[in-house]
């Protein structure tokens, strides 16, 4: 007997919509189960299975009767697909409504952040690449409505990337003295169990390393070449190796940059955002000019030829006016705000600019650079000594990275002495603070162990050696025992600590594999996806609703009050009426 083909349910059409209806028991699925799948026994059996058929398909078609006190939800609908019983077996598959992993199966989920395992969220975004992933995702999807669906989701999820992490948050979402750790309460767009590619997880921090071999290459041309530090006798081949290895880093580590920006421009974005990392970006332009000021003897003409100054300088002198503009305007990046240790980097680069185009011969340009650098010097300086309270707060731990307080005095020491060819009273002004400075970070040095290995120290040991130029200079004009003996030391101290970074950099690269771990930092939310919980009321919060309660409780006491004592007052007024 031919089976009467029943129409699809509503749900089929709209995959939207989830059907409430009564759904029967298990023990009536079973009944038709078997009635299917079992060959009739008589003849006299078959009108009343036929009845009871079209009676069970009736009921499924008209609307359903008032659900009985038995009733329950949880055998209609499925929480986690959002589907009914009914699509089993009917080809309807399995959709899982969106969820960040936090959220109660998908209700108030977060679904413009990001999908989690994603790494394309973060690939450089083009016309072509999307055309190409609509193409495939309708090609691959068997249902049209759904790859829409899909399609719009990942065009919000790009849009939702795209957009600049306030600046706040990286505060409020990252701890650490780099801001490169997330706290355990935050949750991020990418799989921390996972690793994640090789150019998502460089960061701009590793220029750090030129930084650190680029100013070693001009103590060491400061030591073979001063009068001072003569008795030493020190090879300018020592100078000439250092030099060459820097220019091998400084190649390596950009033309790999240059690729994360090329393949992961989403990423380089959000670094760029970063309140510690974007002091960084003036990193490349300062280690060239280290290698100019650095170079051996013999190797550039003198004086400088003014187009390596216009190279070098030109970008950072851009970049500046970008970032000075913010702390100028106010906004929400003002100085005040961002202000950290790393901000020197910023600074840092109009001295080492003014000490290349003093060598050009352009004086005056060089005196330019020396007062714009010192001004904002001394705004950052006092920023970050007294810690305002309406700045975000430093981490309490001391770091490495409060050795960037000696980079910039010394910088401008030397800065003055080679404009100036004398190092004269504010040239040694400038020395001493940076000495003192050194020597309040030396007696702490406790406080600087327990810190796990970080490609960002490199960046911190480039001051220790302004510190030992600048110490050299002042052994050139005030030659006595105990300024040479100072200069030794602090140049002992700052060719040991780039000497061991350097073997910990080779032993974390090449035998333990861990010199790139998977950089969190970068793949924050732009807002939080678990909720703070609404903390207690505060003591003055509780006394100020008691006041408020009490008030209220008088003025409703004096209002019954008066309209009890109404009818009283209008009988006695009657009486002496009458």
């Amino acid at each position: 007997m031919d089976k009467k083909q029943t129409p699809p349910p509503i749900f089929h059409a709209n995959p939207r919509l989830v059907d409430i209806r009564e759904v029967p028991s298990e023990g009536e699925e079973e009944e038709e189960g078997e009635e299917e799948h079992a060959p009739p026994k008589m003849a006299s059996a078959l009108p009343d299975a036929i009845e009871k058929r079209m009676k069970k398909h009736n009921n499924r078609l008209w609307p359903p009767q008032p659900p009985t006190q038995q009733w329950s939800f949880g055998r209609q609908m499925s929480l986690e697909t959002g589907l009914n019983r009914e699509s089993k077996g009917k080809g309807i598959e399995r959709m899982a409504l969106p969820r960040s992993g936090r959220s109660f199966g998908g209700f108030d989920s977060t679904i413009g952040e990001g999908k989690k395992g994603d790494f394309s969220i973060f690939r450089t975004k083009s016309s072509l690449s999307k055309q190409n992933s609509v193409m495939a995702s309708r090609r691959d999807d068997r249902n049209e409505m759904e790859s829409q669906r899909t399609y719009e989701r990942s065009e919000g999820m790009d849009e939702s990337v795209n957009k600049s992490v306030p600046v706040g948050r990286y505060f409020a979402a990252l701890r650490g003295p780099e801001l490169d750790q997330v706290k355990d309460s935050e949750d991020i767009l990418l799989p921390k169990d996972e690793t994640w590619p090789f150019l998502l997880r460089f960061p701009i921090g590793c220029f750090g390393i030129c930084l650190g071999l680029s100013s070693q290459a001009v103590l060491w041309r400061a030591l073979a070449t001063s009068p001072a530090t003569e008795f030493l006798h020190v090879s300018l081949f020592i100078n000439l190796a250092i030099w060459l290895l820097a220019m091998a880093a400084l190649f390596a580590v950009s033309t790999t940059y240059i690729l994360k920006c090329i393949f992961y421009f989403e990423a380089v974005k959000r670094e760029y955002f970063h309140p510690v990392r974007v002091n960084f970006f003036f990193a490349p332009w300062v280690v060239c000019m280290f290698l100019v000021i650095g170079a051996p003897p013999g190797w550039t003409l003198e004086p400088l030829h003014p187009a390596l100054w216009f190279v070098f300088m030109g970008p950072y002198f851009l970049l500046e006016l970008k970032i000075y503009g913010q702390w100028l305007s106010g906004g929400k990046r003002r100085l005040c705000k961002v202000a950290n240790p790393s901000t020197h980097l910023s600074v840092v680069g109009n001295f080492v600019g003014a000490i290349l185009v003093a060598k050009c011969g352009w004086l005056e340009a060089a005196k330019f650079l020396w007062s714009v650098g010192f001004a904002h010097y001394l705004v950052v300086f006092v920023t970050l000594y007294q810690r305002l309270p309406t700045s975000e707060a430093l981490p309490k731990e001391l770091h490495p990275v409060y050795s960037m307080f000696i980079a910039a005095p010394s910088a401008a020491s030397i800065a003055w002495q080679t404009i100036y060819v004398d190092f004269d009273g504010l040239s040694r002004t400038c020395f001493f603070i940076a000495l003192f400075l050194y020597i309040s970070l030396v007696v702490r040095i406790n406080f600087f162990t327990g810190f796990r290995f970080s490609v960002a120290w490199w960046s911190y040991t480039f001051s220790m050696t302004t510190a030992s130029v600048a110490t050299i200079k002042y052994a050139e004009h005030v030659p006595t025992v105990v300024s040479k003996g100072l200069a030794l030391a602090l140049s002992f101290m700052s060719s040991t600590m780039v000497s061991l970074l350097f073997v910990s950099t080779l032993l974390h690269a090449f035998v333990w594999k861990t010199l790139f771990p998977n950089d969190l930092a970068i793949a924050i939310t732009k807002r939080r996806l678990i909720k703070d919980r609404r903390p207690f009321k505060k003591a003055y919060d509780l006394k100020r609703w008691t006041k408020q309660a009490l008030t209220k409780h008088n003025k409703d006491f004096d209002a019954q009050n008066e309209q009890h004592q109404t009818p009283y007052t209008n009988v006695s007024t009657s009486q002496k009426s009458s």
